[in-house]
């Protein structure tokens, strides 16, 4: 049976999955908005990778005979000053992220709850290359600048994004 207290960190976490999908949705409706259809590709399935997150998380509680609360989640904004600042915006959001997975690997170490901890090392390595792919999007706006031709090679790049599930996780 798993901690009220790391059950109540997972269902917050849970919450902070279910916005992230959220966030990127409102970034996706922007760049559809803008008419950057490839970038709006990407942050629809940055949308999916981040509720494969929330059934990861849920589906992880019921193993551990928890209860998942589900809150309701905040408005995200819905226009930004320029595709830079959108993807800024994401990478900044994933840092936060990390922070969050980071604290629950430390709760998780403080309980004794090693399958916990386990389960989170995906989270982990997950964040590592969140940061990483919307980083490597905003250095490469950064490169074009306000050239249209560069924005436009990176958008065509944007668009050919697919989603692919996570494999299966493992019981803890």
């Amino acid at each position: 049976m798993i901690k009220n207290e790391i059950q109540d960190a997972l269902n917050e976490q849970i919450n902070e999955e279910l916005y992230s999908a959220y966030i990127y949705q409102a970034m996706a409706a922007y760049f559809e908005a803008i008419n950057l259809k490839g970038a709006s590709n990407w942050m629809n399935i940055q949308a999916q990778e981040e509720l494969s997150h929330v059934m990861r998380f849920y589906n992880y509680l019921f193993e551990r005979g928890g209860r998942v609360h589900l809150k309701a989640v905040n408005e995200p904004p819905a226009d930004w000053e320029s595709p830079l600042h959108v993807f800024e915006a994401a990478y900044n959001h994933e840092v936060h992220i990390t922070g969050r997975i980071n604290a629950l690997v430390s709760l998780a170490l403080e309980h004794h709850d090693h399958a916990t901890h386990n389960m989170l090392q995906w989270f982990v390595g997950e964040q590592v290359e969140e940061e990483a792919t919307a980083d490597e999007v905003v250095q490469k706006l950064k490169l074009v600048g306000n050239d249209g031709s560069g924005l436009f090679m990176i958008d065509q790049e944007l668009g050919t994004r697919v989603f692919t599930p996570p494999a299966a996780q493992d019981s803890a």
